[in-house]
């Protein structure tokens, strides 16, 4: 797909044009994938217009793996979570995805960053479902990939770097090539990890399973907002190791956002597409209006002429 060229791109600390939205040939991310980012939603909610999704636990995430791989970040969270609501404003966006970056710039090469500064741009284009709308309705194919997540104490997978993903592309390109639409993923050990870009769920029984965070995974944002609303409605979560054979026997599984048919994983979705478009309250306090004022505005009661 085409990347949307959109109107303007946040990079350190101000908007500007898409079609000026560069950096140098030499920048070290761009030789060593010395970058961590996030990718974040922007839905268009009924009650509260458009809001970003876990802005807040996103933010805290990409602080966290700039903390792990020694960056200091030039900017305070706020003042990082006030450029996300910008951008998407300035693009006049109802719904969107945003990633942010934040990136070792142009300085010296060499695989000692220290001399290269610290860089930040944030992104906001139309971005549809990661594995298609049709995903949603009937599920996808998907293998078990010959690629293993990275092993404890080589790269951190609680960080969300640019340079992690070079697996995750053997793993997506791998399941492609043999005509799946995604894979799945084991630890160095053995056991389910996660998808190239997903968490993965399995149901069992009316239980539902999903690998905790020492199997190599990410701490998926949409992960724990699973875990939240399925406790709440009922279901019995185990956080624990699940053996690439529980894959084969299981009821349901399913991709956090991206579900296969099963009475459970059916539930969840609903609960949760239901959250994000706002047809029920706001329990859990996850969005941030982007237009404030105009959120405010509408909740307002209207004055009666008399």
């Amino acid at each position: 797909m085409p990347f949307e060229e959109v109107k303007k791109i946040w990079m350190n600390g101000r908007l500007v044009d898409f079609a000026d939205a560069k950096i140098h040939v030499m920048t070290h991310a761009i030789h060593y994938g010395s970058g961590l980012f996030e990718g974040i939603r922007c839905y268009d909610t009924k009650n509260q217009g458009p809001a970003i999704f876990r802005l807040d636990a996103h933010t805290r995430r990409l602080f966290d793996s700039c903390r792990i791989y020694r960056m200091e970040v030039p900017i305070s969270m706020e003042e990082f979570k006030r450029a996300c609501v910008d951008t998407v404003a300035a693009n006049e966006f109802n719904d969107c995805y945003l990633r942010p970056v934040i990136y070792r710039g142009f300085g010296s090469l060499g695989v000692d960053p220290s001399k290269c500064p610290v860089d930040i741009a944030i992104a906001a284009w139309h971005w549809g479902k990661y594995l298609g709308p049709e995903a949603l309705e009937h599920g996808v194919d998907v293998r078990v990939s010959s690629w293993n997540r990275m092993a404890p104490n080589t790269f951190p997978p609680l960080a969300k770097a640019t340079g992690n993903y070079m697996n995750s592309i053997l793993i997506r390109q791998e399941a492609a090539i043999d005509g799946y639409a995604e894979g799945i993923a084991l630890d160095v050990n053995g056991y389910v990890s996660e998808g190239s870009g997903e968490n993965v769920f399995i149901v069992r029984d009316g239980r539902i399973f999903t690998p905790p965070l020492g199997a190599s995974i990410l701490a998926g944002i949409t992960r724990s907002c699973i875990i939240k609303i399925a406790r709440d409605l009922g279901f019995d979560v185990v956080e624990g190791l699940i053996p690439r054979e529980m894959l084969y026997i299981a009821d349901e599984v399913f991709f956090t956002g991206t579900a296969a048919d099963g009475p459970v994983t059916e539930r969840l979705q609903k609960e949760f597409f239901d959250y994000i478009g706002g047809e029920i309250p706001d329990r859990y306090g996850w969005f941030t209006p982007v237009y404030a004022e105009r959120a405010a505005t509408a909740r307002k009661p209207a004055l009666v002429a008399r």
